[in-house]
């Protein structure tokens, strides 16, 4: 019974742990429609919601990182009011509670939402509520990570910030956006504050560019994480036989233990593969690397959780060790305090997984 194939009943019952999920990547179509009446904003393609979730999926799916963050600028368009921010956060946590997930780590850069008028501390102030209210008295652990964004200039703000927040909330700090001319390097006084804080912080690296822009996050900036980070697939060469060989970059990765945040849906739509099946996950898995599977936009991509389990079932035959496996790498790999990751470990994820092995 331990290599069982899971059923659709079982993926969407299993506990799963999220690391890479944008907060205004995630909105319900309904809930676009509906906040850009309220808000005046008039820019929507569609008032229609099956219809503006279609085009946010074929505006993303354009092969293209630079041309996917086109489709963000309806989502945070609406999002620029402490109630829609709210709602936005609430129905984010509902949303993962019915996908099943326990532990989340839901990034959004507060920069974004102060168009009109708010100041940083209050735009997390609504994302923080909206989140402990949906989430209080559930099965959902959630919590927040600050991104600044890459291609601006406000990076230490936004670290001190999430460092004034550690204690309500957020948990870890981050880089996004455009990656290729945008090195994090750029970024070295946020990421020296947060070391100087004992702060966590994650880096958007190795998915529109190569090893060179996961090296800098590694070795300048010191990232625990990588978000994304398939690129490394460039530093590991397959012989003839089948045998793969890595780089001296690749070897750190996995001899370190260095997590990999992986979005697949994510990645075809961005071009970084051409198919789900060509995804370098299995590889990365096969060659024992610190894989965790995530959505990272569950709007534009049209995923959730259970979804990319199901994927991962359909195209690699995983089963439920699998999926066990790569939920306890990413519990592991939480921002979170030890022991709260051991208890989550512990009581939760693995005795429900040995249930439904009926181990």
């Amino acid at each position: 019974m331990s290599g069982t194939t899971p059923t659709a009943e079982q993926l969407l019952a299993a506990p799963k742990v999220l690391l890479h999920d944008h907060l205004d990547g995630g909105l319900r179509p309904s809930t676009v429609i509906e906040l850009a009446d309220e808000v005046g904003y008039a820019e929507l393609p569609t008032t229609d919601p099956a219809e503006l979730a279609e085009w946010m999926k074929r505006g993303a799916d354009r092969k293209d990182l630079v041309l996917y963050l086109e489709t963000f600028a309806h989502t945070t368009g609406v999002m620029q009011t402490p109630d829609a921010l709210y709602r936005v956060a609430k129905e984010c946590a509902e949303d993962l509670i019915a996908d099943g997930v326990v532990y989340a780590e839901i990034r959004f850069a507060p920069e974004l939402h102060v168009d009109k008028g708010m100041s940083m501390d209050a735009v997390l102030e609504a994302v923080t509520g909206g989140f402990g209210d949906a989430s209080a008295g559930t099965p959902l652990t959630i919590r927040t990570l600050c991104s600044a964004m890459r291609h601006m200039k406000n990076s230490l703000e936004v670290s001190q910030l999430a460092v004034k927040w550690r204690d309500r909330g957020v948990v870890g700090f981050d880089i996004a956006g455009p990656e290729k001319g945008f090195p994090p390097d750029d970024h070295m006084l946020a990421f020296q504050y947060a070391e100087r804080e004992n702060f966590h912080f994650t880096i958007h690296a190795g998915e529109a560019y190569g090893p060179p822009s996961i090296w800098k996050a590694l070795q300048w900036c010191g990232a625990e994480r990588l978000g994304h980070g398939v690129r490394i697939i460039d530093d590991i060469e397959i012989d003839d036989n089948g045998e793969a060989h890595l780089g001296r970059l690749a070897h750190y990765i996995r001899d370190r233990r260095i997590p990999l945040e992986v979005c697949p849906s994510s990645n075809l739509h961005t071009g970084v593969v051409d198919d789900l099946a060509d995804h370098p996950i299995k590889l990365f898995k096969d060659l024992k690397f610190r894989v965790t599977l995530n959505t990272d936009n569950r709007l534009m991509s049209d995923i959730s959780m259970t979804k990319e389990m199901q994927n991962m079932v359909d195209i690699f035959e995983w089963d439920l060790l699998d999926m066990q496996w790569l939920t306890v790498n990413a519990m592991k790999s939480a921002f979170l305090p030890f022991d709260e990751r051991l208890t989550l470990i512990n009581d939760v994820i693995k005795p429900a997984y040995a249930e439904m092995r009926g181990a």
